[in-house]
């Protein structure tokens, strides 16, 4: 009865994301059964382990609040500034309407590497890409791998520095910092990048070869590529300037301050708060933005306080998850399941790859399958040997992978903002965010044991 309950909530939590069924509630219900299937006490299992255990909801809501509000504070002032749109619209006018998802991947990526939450890029890339699609004849399909790609994999696992809710996760929990792992990072970023491109345009050129071209959906609307109140698109980066610089030279100049100077102990403080100094620069970014771009500059306090609202769903969402993923761990099920992942005799990385994508994979949720699996496993792999900044990559760069199959939230999200569904899209966007995350992270593990 206990597994039966462990394993039917957990195919439930799928089907009822599938079904678009609130991921809040969804947890909640699921928690419940795994609570009165595993007879595990209803008061600690609601009160403690989905709320406020190591693993509660709340626990990790408060953990990482002020990251998720910054964020989505300097997400809203870039949105609705159109400096977002303004970097993507001189990208097009470089490139070309008919490299449309280069352009699609390339924005992307300079916005989230640059703070911008997934859910924002994708609002405001969406509008531009529809003309961009019209004008080259791509079909939707595509440009929502292109989205998937630019937004949701090498920017937000991969690439050392990002300041994304995965790669803090790691570094707060492994006592490393940002950058951690960086040449696995680079070098799966890059790979990530470079398998999902050739992968885009593989298909772009059969959909052309096919006669498959651009069609808009009843709720499409087509916008003005030469839309004279967007601001420069040099103008545009600084903000997104300032916030990397901020989160990046501190490690650069970290070893040349004087030990017993103001410099280094600010130097010092940046770099042991992984949550705290990233919140900063995005928060530091966003006040910069509303100097720099006067259509925010009049309603600058309530812009930033709607950014500020528009953190919760997303915030709650993943703490939810996670919270029942506080549950699961109470169970027996799962100290089987932990057991058996130490004892399989893979190697350490591979075994850590393992238990991440699968927790990852249940869960639909790549911040909560990382979040339990470092609270719950990556001290054992510690004690295995393996050493910190590797585990922290390649942690992350997994989580990453089987946390988008067809359930997870983001995925849901992005088909239907851009008015697709998963029978229409979602070959294209597995490809690009399980199938190709999870090649080049094996890949990686596979060079590591050689070397």
């Amino acid at each position: 009865m206990t597994t039966l309950g462990l394993l039917g909530s957990v195919v439930l939590l799928i089907w009822l994301a599938l079904r678009g069924v609130n991921i809040i509630f969804a947890s909640l219900l699921c928690s419940l059964i795994v609570i009165l299937t595993n007879d595990l006490p209803f008061a600690a299992g609601l009160g403690e382990y989905f709320s406020f255990g190591p693993l509660g909801a709340f626990t990790f809501a408060g953990k990482f609040f002020l990251l998720f509000a910054a964020g989505a504070m300097f997400g809203r002032v870039m949105g609705d500034s159109h400096a977002a749109s303004s970097i993507a619209l001189s990208l097009v006018r470089k490139l070309g309407a008919d490299r449309a998802l280069w352009i699609t991947v390339l924005a992307c990526a300079l916005l989230t590497y640059g703070g911008v939450v997934v859910f924002v890029v994708i609002f405001a890339m969406y509008p531009l890409g529809l003309k961009l699609l019209q004008e080259a004849n791509i079909p939707k399909r595509l440009f929502c791998a292109a989205l998937a790609l630019g937004a949701g994999t090498f920017t937000l696992t991969a690439l050392p520095g990002t300041p994304s809710i995965h790669n803090v996760i790691a570094s707060v929990s492994l006592g490393t910092d940002l950058f951690a792992g960086f040449w696995p990072g680079v070098i799966g970023g890059l790979a990530m990048f470079g398998l999902g491109m050739w992968y885009l345009e593989r298909e772009r050129k059969k959909a052309q070869l096919a006669g498959e071209g651009f069609e808009a959906g009843p709720n499409d609307r087509i916008v003005d590529l030469h839309d004279d109140d967007y601001p420069s698109w040099l103008t545009s980066l600084l903000p997104l300037a300032l916030v990397l610089a901020l989160i990046i030279l501190p490690r650069v100049f970290a070893d040349n301050a004087s030990s017993d100077s103001m410099l280094a102990s600010a130097l010092a403080f940046a770099n042991s708060q992984p949550v705290i100094w990233p919140s900063l620069a995005l928060i530091i970014g966003s006040v910069l933005a509303c100097i720099l771009f006067p259509v925010v500059r009049p309603q600058a306090l309530h812009i930033m306080g709607h950014g500020t609202n528009d953190a919760i769903i997303p915030l709650i969402n993943t703490a939810a998850v996670i919270g029942f993923g506080g549950v699961v761990t109470k169970t027996i099920g799962f100290e089987a399941f932990t057991t058996a992942m130490l004892d399989s005799g893979l190697p350490p990385l591979l075994s850590a790859f393992t238990s991440v994508s699968l927790v990852s994979a249940i869960t639909g949720s790549a911040s909560g399958g990382l979040q339990i699996f470092m609270q719950t496993l990556a001290p054992a792999y510690l004690e295995m040997g393996v050493p910190v900044e590797d585990l922290h990559r390649i942690a992350t760069i997994a989580s990453g992978g089987f946390d988008s199959l067809p359930h997870c939230g983001a995925v849901v999200a992005m088909l239907t903002i851009t008015g697709l569904t998963h029978k229409q899209a979602y070959k294209d966007v597995g490809i690009i965010t399980v199938v190709i995350p999870v090649v080049v992270c094996l890949g990686l593990i596979a060079g590591m044991m050689v070397l």
